[in-house]
């Protein structure tokens, strides 16, 4: 029996093309256009704040998604071989099937309408359960004998008996073939939606968030700067002005002594004049 190719096309991550920071121009750095803008114009130590604990979480955020992308892929690699098992046993068990019923039609003659009057119900019935992988649900199948099967009375009975159990053993390996291959596509479309997730924050959102909080810090450190200097500045022009004021106090100071003594000489001067004349 030919099987069905199964796509064992492996989920290719596929990376954005980003500009990076660029350092040239006397040492003056530019941001790409990657930054968060919304929070450019709010520069504050709250705003990088909010901006760091927005990475971290980010960054956790990456991590716990990568984590789940590399479980997933190992149980998508598990399930893929048990694919390619299952389809050889299915093979060999329809193969096996087929002689089984090629020897019933040969001992008993066409039996297909007598089986199909001693049918009533479903011998076998096929029950479903759901089974947790990295908070992924993926269907299980299972066979389920119901004891409705009917006993052959007539010629070829233990012909007839072998390709009944040959025909059940096909039946299990399609069942489990079934929920291999329906866990692998589900499996597939889980892990290339959270690779595209990983790939949006590796290579898209953490970008972003580093050089905006690596835009406020520069931000930050030249209001630092500015300030530093500013403050500098009003104490170089307090102390010129402390200067000029004493300056202008020694001024006033030399110019009262020379003014006391001139008056003193002058009083000394008449005192002598008016001894004279006495």
């Amino acid at each position: 029996m030919e099987s069905r190719p199964t796509n064992t096309a492996s989920v290719q991550s596929h990376t954005p093309a980003l500009s990076p920071c660029l350092r040239h121009n006397n040492g003056f750095q530019s941001f790409p256009l990657e930054c968060n803008l919304s929070n450019l114009s709010n520069r504050s130590p709250r705003a990088l704040n909010n901006m760091k604990i927005k990475l971290k979480g980010a960054q956790k955020g990456h991590s716990l998604l990568k984590r789940k992308s590399d479980a997933l892929t190992a149980r998508f690699r598990i399930i893929l071989q048990r694919i390619r098992d299952a389809k050889l046993l299915m093979g060999k068990t329809m193969r096996q099937a087929a002689f089984a019923l090629a020897e019933v039609n040969f001992a008993a003659g066409d039996i297909s309408f007598a089986v199909r009057e001693k049918v009533g119900s479903a011998a076998v019935k096929v029950r479903a359960r759901m089974e947790n992988v990295s908070g992924v649900q993926l269907p299980v199948f299972e066979c389920v004998g119901t004891g409705g099967e009917a006993q052959w009375l007539g010629r070829g009975g233990q012909q007839v008996q072998k390709c009944r159990e040959a025909f059940s053993k096909s039946l299990q390996a399609l069942v489990d073939l079934a929920a291999l291959q329906t866990a692998f596509f589900l499996l597939d479309e889980v892990i290339q939606a959270t690779n595209r997730r990983v790939n949006a924050l590796e290579y898209v959102v953490l970008p972003k968030v580093d050089n905006t909080v690596a835009y406020i810090t520069s931000e930050l450190d030249e209001q630092d700067r500015e300030d530093f200097f500013r403050l500098k500045k009003v104490q170089s022009n307090k102390k010129k002005e402390n200067e000029q004021i004493e300056d202008g106090s020694k001024l006033s100071q030399c110019v009262d002594t020379t003014a006391l003594e001139e008056s003193s000489r002058s009083m000394l001067l008449d005192e002598e004049d008016a001894e004279v004349f006495v």
